[in-house]
């Protein structure tokens, strides 16, 4: 009778444990119900039919015009840009997007060229392939427009500094830049390694990387101008690619904050559940401990909700996992389809009804 109420008790409690994530599941999704609410709340706001964006920007260039006739010698207070196209990630959200491309570099991205930039958008490209590594200029189209002078970098642990100090995408011109790795042209098409943009983001510009120009110091063991195998400087602790994974100190005449430096790599580890559904669903691994190894959790998350439940979007699919700060782990618990999961969440939701 004794063993029977002992075990009667160890199914008590995992049936506590499991409400106790499900609830936390449940907390975090309500987050995230809350910005998407708030950015297709801002979309409609900002929407505007084609018509009405060519008589406003008809007005813009007007008073654009009229004011440098007023003053030449003012510079105009709004540059205003055309995408030259678009990237695709697997990233549908922002949450768990890599702060940079190097943290993700295993991650296959592409940017497609639009017709309307170019007549024919692949000759543009041509010559491209030459190179190993690409700058990638962006729009960070989907932040609100509230940019402050001091901001709050995450491995600061709260401690503001000025926004031009730090790579936050908040920013007064909401301009991205990142190094990224060359897959390959096809068409109007180009695939990179390395993604730290959220899929939809507006590409303002495409620049090749050059390590001579690039790079602020004299490399004196590589010639570049003689290199044939690397002539982009793969060489270099910028082009590889296990950098991410190694501590980088910066050349001798070169300097920054030690807090950049001072870089966390959490442990990642998977469950028997998510290891068998790893397979099941034919996902790399490697693509989900790159996205969790950086901790993509916002400053305000690990203070004030510590270890937790935490749970994003990768592609087609939802991965759940617990962080544990103490012993600086991350446990991967679940991994579904993301249709999967809305109808578990959708019957979980009415069942409260």
């Amino acid at each position: 009778m004794s063993s029977e109420i002992e075990s009667l008790k160890t199914q008590l409690a995992t049936a506590r444990s499991e409400i106790k994530n499900l609830r936390q599941q449940l907390s975090n999704l309500q987050h995230m119900h809350t910005k998407e609410h708030q950015n297709i709340l801002k979309y409609l706001n900002d929407f505007r039919c084609q018509g009405c964006q060519e008589r406003q920007q008809n007005g813009h260039n007007s008073k654009t015009e009229s004011s440098a006739v007023r003053d030449d010698d003012d510079d105009c207070d709004v540059c205003s840009f055309t995408p030259i196209g678009v990237i695709r990630t697997a990233f549908n959200e922002k949450r768990a997007v890599p702060r940079q491309a190097c943290l993700a570099s295993g991650l296959l991205s592409s940017i497609d060229i639009s017709s309307k930039t170019f007549n024919n958008p692949g000759h543009s490209l041509e010559g491209l392939e030459n190179f190993s590594h690409l700058w990638i200029i962006y729009h960070f189209h989907r932040n609100p427009n509230h940019a402050k002078a001091k901001v709050a970098p995450p491995r600061l642990g709260g401690e503001r500094v000025g926004v031009f100090s730090t790579r936050s995408p908040h920013r007064p011109c909401p301009i991205g830049l990142s190094l990224v790795q060359l897959e390959r042209v096809e068409d109007s098409k180009v695939y990179f390694l390395g993604t730290d943009m959220v899929d939809g983001t507006p590409v303002l510009d495409i620049k090749p990387y050059i390590p001579q120009y690039d790079v602020p110091v004299i490399m004196k063991e590589v010639d570049f101008l003689n290199s044939r195998e690397a002539p982009d400087g793969e060489e270099t602790s910028l082009g590889n690619k296990s950098s991410s994974t190694a501590t980088f100190h910066p050349p001798a005449n070169v300097s920054v904050p030690n807090w950049v430096l001072n870089s966390s790599s959490l442990n990642v580890v998977f469950n028997t559940n998510a290891e068998s559904q790893l397979l099941a669903l034919g996902i790399e691994k490697n693509s989900i401990v790159e996205v969790l190894k950086a901790d993509p959790r916002s400053v305000y998350l690990r203070t004030k909700y510590g270890s937790q439940i935490y749970t994003f979007r990768l592609g087609e699919h939802t991965v759940t996992c617990k962080f544990d700060d103490q012993n600086t782990t991350v446990t991967v618990l679940q991994i579904r389809d993301v249709v999967n999961f809305q109808e578990i969440t959708a019957e979980s939701s009415s069942s409260k009804e």
